[in-house]
């Protein structure tokens, strides 16, 4: 079940995101680190009604933000669509053990339905260029690498913007 998440699910957030952190460094993707994402974003991404979490068996094992803001980075970047009736997608996490069940993909097609139902004209995300995993992933979900910003206190290699249009 994926759902709206609540104050009280953001420690478990937390953990997850710290767990997904641990995993990418120790297979040398450094695109998160105890600097992001932190609770702080999650608190203002929870107040925002932009955060998303999903439940396997009432456990928490994953979240997505759903944005209808875009962040003043994203601005720099030649999307294929105009900018406006856009979502950003963020933070998209799945507790390390149990990932490659599937559920990255049940909370992308989340966004896809979420997207269609508000007719979103199309949907826009970054991921890190070091993370080849989350690169084809996207790709094979029909989004399109159009450019590329950076985030320097998370690394100093650039992260790709994908958009994909419904």
């Amino acid at each position: 079940m994926i759902r709206k998440a609540i104050k009280d699910d953001l420690h478990r957030i937390i953990e997850i995101t710290k767990a997904c952190a641990v995993f990418m460094i120790s297979n040398n993707i450094f695109q998160w680190n105890e600097h992001y994402p932190n609770i702080e974003t999650f608190e203002n991404d929870a107040l925002n009604e932009n955060l998303y979490v999903l439940e396997i068996n009432k456990k928490l094992i994953g979240c997505l933000v759903i944005s209808h803001e875009m962040d003043e980075f994203y601005k720099k970047v030649k999307w294929q669509t105009p900018n406006y009736n856009n979502i950003y997608l963020h933070r998209l996490a799945v507790d390390p053990s149990y990932q490659k069940k599937g559920y990255a993909k049940q909370l992308m097609n989340f966004s896809f339905e979420y997207a269609k139902v508000n007719n979103i004209k199309s949907i826009r995300l970054d991921t890190f260029s070091g993370n080849p995993f989350n690169n084809i992933f996207y790709s094979n979900l029909g989004f399109k690498k159009l450019g590329k910003i950076y985030f320097r206190k998370q690394s100093d290699k650039p992260f790709y913007c994908f958009e994909k249009v419904m």
